[in-house]
């Protein structure tokens, strides 16, 4: 046994069997299969939004996980996640999230921080720090996991 799978050492107890993407591996689990371990150099570019570079960890059939980064001062473009509910964890840096019909509507996170992105809320992401923001990215649904927009009044799906 190589790469992947000799990294692996404790046993996964799924309900059913997904497809999973890891990195360019595609690879079916089962019951059987052990736990996986995705290392920050086996993270893949993911669906981008410009002013962040998500870095996708794993997909399958109806979750999305990976880390995404922000510069400092940087704002994301407009975008909404489909039929994906989301949850972020904010490691580092500071995080800035606007959303609603104007983009009226702003939470501001700091690191240890949860948000929770409802399906389908359009919003952009902002770093008003000094410093890159990292955060941890989990989204659970179906369909295209980023759509990107101009405005945050024009909802696409």
């Amino acid at each position: 046994m190589t790469g992947l799978r000799a990294r692996l050492s404790v046993p996964l107890v799924p309900t059913s069997a997904v497809s999973f993407t890891h990195g360019w591996h595609n690879m079916a689990l089962a019951d059987s299969d052990p736990v996986s371990l995705i290392r920050p150099e086996d993270r893949v570019d993911g669906d981008q939004t410009p002013g962040m570079i998500r870095e996708q960890a794993l997909v399958t059939d109806d979750m999305w996980a990976g880390l995404v980064r922000t510069e400092p001062h940087m704002v994301s473009g407009w975008h909404h996640h489909g039929d994906h509910e989301t949850s972020i964890y904010v490691i580092s840096g500071a995080l800035r999230m606007e959303s609603g019909p104007e983009g009226e509507s702003i939470v501001e996170a700091v690191p240890g921080d949860f948000l929770y992105v409802p399906r389908g809320a359009v919003h952009r992401e902002a770093n008003p720090g000094d410093e890159e923001s990292q955060i941890v990215v989990v989204r659970v649904g179906h369909g295209p996991t980023v759509i990107n927009m101009t405005t945050p009044a024009n909802r696409q799906t």
